[in-house]
């Protein structure tokens, strides 16, 4: 495998030109934001942007067909994601970074840390899974067939039902759920559909024992699209990884959830070697 010279460091693959709508905010050592399947940086990581940005740069690429990133014109491909995610983050002017991946995020994350090590300073998976579980597996063929009939609300309901936890649920009244439903129609990129096809390919498996930085792996218990179990079979295969529980945290994490995210991440990243980015 050769390697490259970029930015004075080296690298196992050449860099793309990564074309994606990229948020870049703040200042202080690099965390690259791995954002989730039919997400983005604001809704995977709204809450804790302005807190983290205080001492860290961010820079958070959208997905082809998220943001305003163009949508993909063929099947996306992890590696080339992947390679995508770290030239927005070299393009920025960080060559080396911690990398905080959400669900589908976390194996594009665990991609970067095999295909980049030498830029990888640490890792944080959060709801994550190295293969679609049957319970991943199944939403995803399910969000595929009823997007592929144009049935985009039933795919908004189900991610509803998915990704928020049984008790904010119960909060609501059956009366009251077109609201959230319409809020999370609008709130799915273009690139939903390609994103979850994605996930239906994604097997990092034979990676989690090449991942040498760092990692901190978040376990929402209460998560009903990806199986905690995935989560604990990341930090298993992982080296020295760390195991984090959010007792009855759902997939996307409610405000209280991220905010016991955040205290733990930042604990984390405190504990890292000091770096001169």
């Amino acid at each position: 495998m050769s390697e490259f010279s970029v930015g004075g460091m080296t690298t196992d693959h050449a860099l793309p030109t990564p074309h994606l709508d990229v948020l870049v905010q703040g200042r202080g050592p690099a965390l690259l934001l791995a954002h989730g399947a039919g997400g983005g940086i604001e809704g995977n990581f709204g809450l804790v942007l302005d807190d983290l940005a205080q001492d860290h740069t961010l820079v958070g690429p959208h997905y082809p067909g998220a943001g305003g990133s163009p949508a993909a014109i063929e099947p996306l491909d992890l590696d080339d994601l992947a390679d995508r995610l770290v030239a927005a983050a070299v393009a920025a002017g960080q060559d080396s970074f911690a990398v905080l991946g959400e669900s589908l995020g976390s194996a594009v994350a665990v991609r970067i840390a095999t295909r980049h090590p030498n830029r990888v300073r640490a890792l944080v998976l959060t709801a994550g899974f190295p293969t679609a579980d049957p319970v991943l597996a199944l939403a995803a063929q399910l969000i595929k067939s009823l997007a592929a009939a144009g049935q985009w609300g039933d795919v908004a309901r189900l991610a509803l039902l998915s990704c928020m936890s049984p008790a904010d649920l119960a909060d609501l009244e059956p009366a009251d759920l077109d609201a959230p439903v319409a809020q999370t129609l609008t709130a799915m990129p273009p690139g939903t559909l390609d994103h979850f096809d994605l996930v239906s390919r994604v097997d990092v498996r034979t990676d989690l024992a090449k991942v040498s930085a760092p990692t901190l792996v978040v376990a929402p218990t209460g998560d009903r699209l990806v199986l905690p179990e995935s989560s604990y079979r990341l930090a298993a295969g992982i080296p020295g990884a760390q195991l984090i529980e959010l007792p009855g945290a759902a997939h996307v994490l409610n405000t209280a959830d991220r905010a016991t995210w955040l205290r733990h991440v930042r604990e984390f990243l405190a504990a890292l070697p000091a770096t001169s980015a």
